[in-house]
């Protein structure tokens, strides 16, 4: 057999029943329906794709400006533009099922119904590997952070979507809030499977010639390098409290970034803002891991996880 990097190391993970052949995942909301980035790209060679988030109905997001340009990052108010859950299943999931790795959809609502009857009829579409439970977006006008702020009411929702379906719940959460621990935990005792964190920050950015935002939002979601101090902190402190797999974002632009989330506790981890920097960077990523397990002897990706010294 021909040695490669392929088989000198073991990249595959599961996240909680979703089994991926490396830690590398694609962030909703960053990579659309695959198919925006099929002709850039091998798409199999992901471990996974998340889905752009999906509501009841179409939505058409927020008035623009929708994107500003920040320090090492970027600040957004899209407001979850999506097509709607039956244009979803029946125009985006046939080109999504057959890439040949694990779709994990994103969920989001306006109450805890709409969050029901979503999950219940994705339980029945053929290819959808889990869901991730969209509780934490900051730039939408209802629903937004109200379910992830709150660690009642994240333990409440997510009781009941556990209730309306049998796939593996992701439950992403905010760091727009006091204790990530206090959520992680009540995500947890509610029935989710997994965690992924961390969502976007709050923030705003101001044009001081006209005194008006320049976001026609007000305020948006920051994403970026700049947060990913944050979101690694974040990543440790609810690997620490929960026992589920967790899958860290936030600010991931190279290997040595994901590296730093899987040390933290992350069991795999999702690339989002550098998607539209560089749409080859999950792979580059995936390759650079290799890369790094081979020269310093690590043979499974498990023995990175959680490898914090101290």
């Amino acid at each position: 057999m021909e040695v490669t990097k392929d088989n000198l190391v073991n990249l595959n993970v599961d996240i909680a029943g979703i089994k991926m052949k490396n830690p590398v995942v694609v962030a909703s909301g960053t990579f659309g329906y695959g198919e925006e980035y099929s002709q850039l790209m091998d798409l199999s060679q992901l471990g996974a794709i998340v889905a752009k988030s999906i509501t009841i109905s179409p939505k058409a997001g927020n008035a623009p400006p929708r994107i500003i340009e920040t320090p090492a990052g970027m600040l957004n108010a899209i407001g979850l533009q999506n097509v709607g859950l039956k244009s979803f299943i029946l125009e985006k999931m046939p080109f999504l099922r057959d890439i040949g790795i694990p779709i994990i959809v994103s969920i989001s609502g306006e109450g805890v119904e709409e969050y029901k009857e979503l999950s219940k009829n994705l339980n029945e579409v053929d290819g959808v590997a889990g869901l991730e439970v969209n509780i934490s977006c900051p730039n939408v006008a209802k629903g937004g952070m109200a379910f992830g702020s709150d660690s009642s009411s994240t333990f409440s929702l997510v009781k009941a979507i556990r209730k309306s379906t049998r796939l593996p719940l992701i439950v992403k959460l905010s760091p727009n809030v006091t204790n990530i621990v206090e959520i992680a935990r009540a995500a947890e005792e509610a029935g989710a499977d997994a965690l992924s964190l961390i969502n976007t920050l709050l923030g705003m950015v101001i044009d001081v010639y006209t005194r008006k935002p320049k976001l026609g939002n007000v305020t948006g979601g920051l994403s970026g390098p700049a947060i990913r101090p944050v979101a690694v902190r974040m990543v440790w402190q609810a690997a620490k409290a929960v026992n589920l797999p967790i899958i860290g974002m936030g600010g991931i632009m190279t290997a040595v970034d994901a590296l730093e989330f899987i040390i933290a506790g992350a069991n795999a981890v999702s690339v989002g803002t550098a998607n539209f920097v560089n749409p080859l960077t999950g792979l580059e990523i995936i390759s650079g891991i290799k890369d790094f397990m081979i020269q310093n002897n690590i043979q499974n990706i498990k023995h990175l996880v959680g490898s914090l010294c101290l």
